[in-house]
């Protein structure tokens, strides 16, 4: 992994803005980056690299999302 994409996700505190959601409401976010992380997961680890830039939606999308849906997600497969 780039030492850009390292120094990034040690300083990353909340969500960046995204453009394709600028309403106050951030449920589309949520969602986005929801799956954006699996997906990102799922095609790394089948070229068989490392997932450590996955982490970036991870984050994102738990920055993002109600607790409750977090929890939902463990419990059910959304993906």
């Amino acid at each position: 992994m780039s030492q850009d994409m390292k120094e990034k996700l040690e300083k990353y505190r909340t969500a960046p803005f995204d453009a394709r959601f600028p309403n106050q409401n951030q449920t589309r976010n949520c969602w986005q980056n929801y799956l954006d992380f699996h997906r990102c997961q799922k095609a790394l680890t089948a070229k068989g690299t490392d997932v450590t830039p996955c982490d970036w939606y991870q984050r994102v999308f738990k920055s993002l999302c109600p607790t409750e849906i977090k929890i939902s997600q463990h419990k059910h497969a959304f993906y």
